[in-house]
């Protein structure tokens, strides 16, 4: 599942320019291994161009061993901004479209 909409102003700093914001996506982790979770980043990079925007953000949970924040840097987006929320650590990552 993919949801995209406006960056979510509690956390994840303001930009300059049209953006296309990774609000929520998930796969089934029965179909863990299989690309899923990149077809869908795929699909928004994907949604951008045909936007016109060059500019991809999400963010995920950065607690826990890290595993998510290694997976969105081994899919080609930047760490930004580390934010907590409550108990909740996040980071923000953008990604820039040619």
């Amino acid at each position: 599942m993919l949801h995209v909409s406006e960056a979510p102003p509690q956390y994840a700093p303001p930009v300059q320019e049209r953006e296309l914001y990774v609000h929520f996506l998930v796969a089934s982790r029965d179909y863990a291994g299989r690309g899923i979770g990149r077809q869908l980043l795929d699909f928004a990079r994907e949604q951008a161009r045909q936007r016109g925007i060059q500019l991809v953000r999400v963010d995920c949970w950065a607690g826990g061993d890290g595993a998510l924040v290694r997976y969105y840097m081994s899919a080609g987006f930047a760490r930004t901004t580390e934010f907590t929320l409550g108990e909740w650590q996040g980071q923000v990552f953008e990604q820039r479209l040619p």
